[in-house]
């Protein structure tokens, strides 16, 4: 019993039920509707059936006579079939016609009655007029609707349908009606049955699998079928959805061990310094000393701690009114000019090719922040190997309805096996980390680019390396 009311409680069930009950509902209004117009229409039928034959018969009175008449009601009386005719005089006696006993009522007024009677079989041939010696024939009950006239003669017309054929037939409608509604019933309950266990048995994987992602087996996915369904969509979504959970709990992982590396040794450096500055006998070149580093390592956490709030800022979505109409055209010239002398001083050459113009909705202090990471990225590495100088270009064009930032050089390049993997915070390939920098700055220009709806990539520059920020025009 707990079972079932916990069954009872998925919506699936109830949704399923419902379904049934207004099915269910709606197909015996439509079978009783059908057996009720059926019904109508056989009445109405005999009806007319019945009118049409009194018309017939009272013409044939009126234009061939009393001989015609009789005669007429006489071979249609001997017809099989469940006609009822009755023929008497004007005192109601019994002439002619397949019923000899006729109520009272029925001959004394005109109209339309519904009798008991006791009908001859129409194969014998009728007792004699005279009455003698009467032969007894074969009866059968049965109950009639008739319509009764008077002829222009005084007669008496009583012309009928037999209804006991009709009321079998309309046994069998309502037989069959019952049936139907039990058919309806159990085939609805059936298919709701199927369909709602089918219906639990997906959401039932989709916990499972739920279930297994948060006892700690992250890799789990929920299965999809051939059938590409709208369970399959949301199974396709929700493996999207746990696909970049896992990537982000990797990367927060990842991000945890880079951050106590990177933290370690300027923290460790800082105690050195503050130690050798308080210990006794320490000159006081050596306190400034200590002093000047402890502000260079202080500045350059600060700077990390800064680079990691502007990539959280940028992945979490730009707030409300955020984005505005930016001529990225000037900004894009502005970091370049601003670092031309930085890249003059390293013998690096700087070349631009910026087209003019170019306004998109975006934020100007990031797209500004993710210029300068690639400039410096830029003047960091682009020294070729061997004789020769540093050149770096920086370049704004569209191209089909895009708009392209490009900041290339001819420095060493980078493997492509891993210009996936510098997008990751903290990733250096300098595996000594002893040059200066966090690995934040193309995760930051990463995730500026997807922040306004575009796509950052690491390019050959053969030799060298091209950053390119694919945004939306």
């Amino acid at each position: 019993m707990n079972g079932f009311w916990q069954l009872w409680r998925t919506s699936t069930v109830r949704l399923t039920a419902t379904f049934i009950l207004i099915f269910s509902l709606f197909a015996i209004l439509l079978l009783a509707f059908i057996g009720w117009q059926s019904s109508v229409q056989l009445q109405r039928q005999q009806a007319d059936e019945i009118d049409r034959e009194v018309r017939v018969l009272q013409r044939i009175d009126a234009n061939q006579g009393i001989r015609a008449l009789a005669f007429a009601v006489e071979r249609i009386s001997r017809s099989p079939g469940p006609g009822v005719y009755f023929l008497g005089d004007s005192s109601g006696q019994y002439l002619l016609g397949n019923v000899t006993d006729v109520p009272a009522n029925v001959l004394i007024e005109p109209g339309i009655y519904s009798f008991d009677y006791e009908r001859a079989n129409p194969f014998v041939d009728p007792p004699p007029l005279n009455g003698d010696n009467p032969v007894a024939e074969p009866t059968r009950p049965g109950f009639a609707v008739v319509r009764s006239v008077e002829l222009s003669n005084g007669m008496r017309l009583v012309v009928g349908r037999d209804v006991v054929e009709r009321r079998g037939f309309s046994a069998i409608i309502i037989q069959s009606f019952l049936f139907g509604v039990l058919g309806i019933i159990l085939f609805s309950v059936i298919a709701g049955g199927v369909t709602a266990r089918r219906v639990l048995k997906r959401i039932d994987t989709i916990r499972d699998t739920s279930t297994k992602i948060m006892s700690g087996n992250l890799s789990e996915r929920v299965p999809i079928t051939r059938r590409n369904d709208e369970f399959d969509g949301l199974a396709t979504n929700l493996n999207a959805m746990l696909d970049r959970i896992e990537q982000l709990l990797q990367g927060l992982k990842q991000v945890t061990d880079n951050v106590a590396h990177d933290l370690k040794t300027p923290l460790t450096r800082l105690r050195n310094q503050a130690e050798s500055a308080l210990r006794e006998g320490a000159s006081e070149e050596t306190r400034q000393r200590a002093l000047e580093t402890t502000i260079a390592e202080s500045d350059r956490l600060i700077q990390t701690f800064n680079a990691l709030l502007m990539i959280a800022r940028a992945e979490a979505g730009a707030p409300s009114g955020a984005l505005a109409d930016v001529d990225v055209s000037a900004v894009v010239a502005d970091v370049a000019e601003l670092y031309g002398p930085v890249a003059e001083d390293a013998d690096i050459v700087v070349e631009t090719s910026i087209a003019e113009g170019v306004h998109l909705r975006a934020n100007r202090e990031l797209i500004g922040q993710a210029m300068v990471n690639l400039l410096e990225n830029a003047v960091k590495y682009a020294r070729p190997e061997g004789e020769g100088q540093g050149r770096i270009t920086v370049g704004l064009r569209l191209h089909e309805g895009r708009v392209l930032i490009e900041v290339a050089d001819n420095g060493p390049g980078i493997p492509a096996e891993d210009r996936k993997r510098v997008l990751e915070r903290f990733v250096r390939l300098e595996k000594s980390r002893s040059e200066p920098g966090s690995g934040l700055g193309l995760s930051l220009v990463d995730a500026v680019t997807r922040l306004h709806g575009g796509e950052f990539r690491i390019e050959d520059n053969a030799p060298g390396v091209r950053a390119v920020i694919d945004l939306p025009g």
